[in-house]
This record gives structure tokens, C-alpha cells and sequence, in this order.
């Protein structure tokens, strides 16, 4: 006999910050036939007129009403605007409505609903989608950006289980791999492999374009340099609250960072070539180990 899994129906989605995430979320919950409909919420009429316009969502509401009539909201706004939405949100917050979010930082952010929305904390489920891109906007969404990428759960002692598992199912729906980690275990992880890579592709930006001949390296650029700062075409705004937000974490990876670089400087200084090589050859491998995984 087969059994067949029943599909959740998440009724009324609410989106806070209708960007590449959030339209992505949009288009990827209504083809997978799993809400009744996708209201979005936003700052930008031209980019609310474009995820209307695409389909990722079915019509455009202000928070309190989101607040009001909605069976899921999930904030996609920048982290550091997250305290504002629970602000808004928590005097009309029904018992029945779940919160979720897509934030790259995790302690702040649960900091802020705890303190805002105290015993309403429960309906708060934090996450995080480990996917995006260099583009950002609702013209960028995929409604495929989630299939079979990880997002985390960072689930707090308030939740009840059976909450969590809902919005598991909810990000599971959209076809990310769901995993469950501490808040505290995220931040630290996140701040080496998402968060560092992304400052020190804007600082090169950064060091070249401050250059005297900077016109003339630019000219010169090849496809590694390109592959290497093609995340600083990510949201400046975004990135700017998640170094803030996630700084103590953020602060001891740059700490770790220099001082390997510092010491690569003194190998290329003194003329070591068999330590640049033995080096280079540790991360080279640990590289390629990556596509294997």
C-alpha cells in the first residue's frame, strides 16, 4: 500500500519585504500549491508592483493588517529593521499566527522578539535560507531558489514542537533542506562561512577602486577577480545590519583572518616559497574536498 503525505496548507502568507528572498518565497509557495494566497508588505511601490506583476504575490497590505489576517508572516526585511516589524506586529498578532524570518543573523534578531513580543515569543520560529544571490530586488526571485538548499532552524525553548514542525514543513514545502542548529551555533558558523567571505569580497572591491590607477585595473579584470567579488553586488543595506548584528562572531573570524594573512605576507616577504606552497597546497585541497561533500 502507498502512503501518501499530507500537504499542508499554510492558508494566508504574509511577506515582510517583498526583495529576492521574499518574491522568491512567494512564487515558490503558490506553485507548490501550498497557501490560499501570498499578501506582500514592503517600502517600495515600484518593487511591490513587480512582485504583483510576476505573481509572486496576491495583493499588497501594511503590517497591521498582515498582523491581523494572516496564518504565517515571515520577515524578510533587513536584521536590523527586524525589532521594528515584531513592534508593529505584537498588538495584533493573533494566537493562531505563526512567525518566521529569513535573517542571516539569529541571536540579535531573537533577542529583539523576546523583549517585543514577550510571551508572544512562542509564535516566533527563527530561520534562515541559506540562498540568495548577488541581485536583489523582486525583478531577481527564482521560484526554485530554495530546492534542495539548506535552511536553518534555530528553534527556541518557547516554541512547542509542534509549532516548530509546522514551520519546518513550511520550508520544506519550498524545497530547502531543513536543519535544526542553536541560535548561538549559527551565529558562529555563519559569521566564517557566509558573513566573512561577503566583507572581504567588498573590501577588495573596496582596495581597487581606491587605487590611483583604479580605472586601469578595472579594465584588466579577469574571471577570478569577478568570481571573487561577485558577491559584493549584495545589498549594502543588508550587509551593513548583519555586521553589526552578528559583530562579536564577525570580529573574532576578521581576527583569525588577518593573522593568516599577515603570516602569508611574511612567507612572500622572506622569499619562502616552500611555505607559501605547503600553504596554498592545505587550502587547495580543503577546497577541493568541498565538491565532494
Amino acid at each position: 500500500m502507498t502512503i501518501t503525505k499530507t500537504v499542508t496548507n499554510f492558508g494566508t502568507v504574509s511577506i515582510v519585504g517583498v526583495g529576492l528572498i521574499g518574491a522568491s518565497l512567494g512564487l515558490a509557495l503558490k506553485q507548490a500549491g501550498v497557501v490560499n494566497q501570498v499578501l506582500g508588505v514592503g517600502r517600495s511601490k515600484e518593487n511591490l508592483d513587480q512582485a504583483l506583476k510576476m505573481g509572486a504575490i496576491d495583493g499588497v497590505v501594511d503590517l497591521v493588517e498582515a498582523a491581523k489576517h494572516s496564518d504565517v508572516i515571515v520577515l524578510c526585511v533587513p536584521v536590523a529593521q527586524m525589532r521594528a516589524a515584531f513592534e508593529t506586529i505584537e498588538p495584533y498578532l493573533e494566537p493562531k499566527t505563526m512567525l518566521t524570518d529569513a535573517g542571516s543573523t539569529k541571536g540579535d534578531v531573537i533577542l529583539a522578539a523576546k523583549e517585543v513580543l514577550g510571551k508572544k515569543a512562542c509564535q516566533f520560529v527563527p530561520a534562515h535560507p541559506i540562498a540568495g544571490g548577488a541581485q536583489h530586488g523582486a525583478i531577481a526571485a527564482k521560484a526554485n531558489l530554495f530546492e534542495g538548499k539548506q535552511t536553518i532552524i534555530c528553534p527556541l525553548q518557547e516554541n512547542s514542537p509542534e509549532d516548530t514542525a509546522l514551520i519546518e514543513d513550511f520550508w520544506q514545502s519550498v524545497g530547502a533542506v531543513v536543519k535544526r542548529i542553536s541560535s548561538v551555533q549559527h551565529d558562529a558558523i555563519y559569521a566564517a562561512v557566509s558573513h566573512l567571505p561577503h566583507i572581504l569580497s567588498y573590501a577588495l572591491m573596496a582596495s581597487v577602486i581606491n587605487s590611483e590607477d583604479a580605472e586601469q585595473k578595472l579594465d584588466h579584470v579577469g574571471a577570478g577577480f569577478k568570481d571573487f567579488t561577485r558577491i559584493a553586488a549584495s545589498s549594502p543595506e543588508m550587509w551593513r545590519d548583519i555586521c553589526l548584528g552578528n559583530r562579536t562572531s564577525i570580529l573574532k573570524e576578521l581576527d583569525q583572518y588577518l593573522a593568516i594573512v599577515q603570516h602569508m605576507r611574511k612567507l612572500i616577504a622572506d622569499n619562502d616559497g616552500t611555505g607559501l606552497e605547503k600553504l596554498f597546497k592545505k587550502a587547495s585541497q580543503a577546497r577541493q574536498d568541498l565538491d565532494v561533500i
